[in-house]
């Protein structure tokens, strides 16, 4: 049953409801009275792009983003190729699906071998070296930007909270994002402000406003900081609404930068995927109705 408030802009990402498929993700989101839906590229690859997308079309919905690409601050040349052709292949599904959006995480330390790995015994200093790593993101986009821009994908940096700097995302701060997609037009590099990110960040305001000024700010995604973290932190999102997280004012800064795109609900958490799709959807929309919506105009 669909719901009374707007939810044009609110959007479901597939990860929410991780065991679902995107049949069903899509059919939920639609019932639900959802605008969007964020997709995940294993829900895209098992029935293939083109047939993605006009899954969600035929449902009345359009896709927010892709998820994801990245992962390309290697050392090694040979896992590097791997990781840019992998971006290629990423930045067609996207085109395919009909984003323009392509959300990269870009990765961790070379020291790390695996996300949530213990570190590589044999990882020395340039395997640490932060600074290296977070160089190589901008050559790497470097690689990818002309290809993404002849298919009319942007791609989208990620910040990541420093508690996944080892092994999944050496760019932790939307200042750095921004930094980071300086060289490149705003119409080939952007950000994303997700709320379990960057919610910490003392300087958070500004550089929402800075993304906003420069036409940088491609999407918006929300979920909560809850504790006690779980045993694996990267599960452990909360709804909206349920931690610490001040989504009224990141909401108003968000708007205020001049953000018209979908709200994207992008939940990890085990104890959430278990419960049915239809009753997460529900949640997740009359969270957004209560905490975010309002503050969005």
């Amino acid at each position: 049953m669909s719901n009374s408030f707007d939810l044009s802009r609110c959007s479901l990402n597939t990860a929410t409801i991780k065991h679902a498929t995107l049949t069903e993700a899509v059919t939920t989101a639609a019932a639900a009275g959802y605008g969007a839906v964020g997709l995940w590229r294993d829900r895209v690859q098992e029935v293939g792009a083109e047939e993605a997308g006009r899954i969600v079309r035929d449902a009345g919905l359009r896709v927010s983003s892709l998820c994801r690409g990245g992962f390309f601050t290697d050392l090694d040349v040979e896992r590097t190729r791997a990781a840019v052709d992998d971006n290629r292949r990423a930045i067609d599904e996207a085109a395919a699906v009909g984003t323009g959006e392509l959300i990269l995480v870009v990765g961790g330390l070379p020291a790390n071998p695996e996300p949530g790995m213990g570190v590589s015994p044999d990882a020395g200093q340039p395997e640490r070296d932060l600074g290296a790593a977070r160089e190589r993101v901008g050559l790497r986009l470097a690689e990818l930007v002309p290809y993404a821009r002849e298919r009319g994908v942007r791609l989208v940096l990620e910040p990541m909270h420093p508690i996944f700097c080892a092994d999944r995302g050496v760019v932790s701060t939307l200042g750095q994002a921004l930094d980071i997609a300086a060289p490149f037009a705003a119409t080939e590099v952007g950000v994303v402000v997700d709320t379990y990110h960057v919610w910490w960040d003392p300087q958070l305001a500004a550089s929402i406003a800075r993304a906003g000024a420069q036409g940088r700010l491609a999407a918006y995604q929300v979920c909560d900081w809850v504790l006690p973290f779980k045993e694996d932190t990267l599960n452990s999102r909360g709804y909206v609404g349920d931690g610490y997280i001040d989504f009224e004012a990141i909401t108003g800064w968000v708007r205020d930068a001049g953000y018209t795109g979908a709200v994207e609900t992008e939940i990890f958490n085990t104890d959430i995927w278990e419960r049915p799709f239809g009753e997460v959807a529900e949640r997740v929309a009359a969270d957004y109705a209560e905490r975010v919506l309002p503050f969005l105009s």
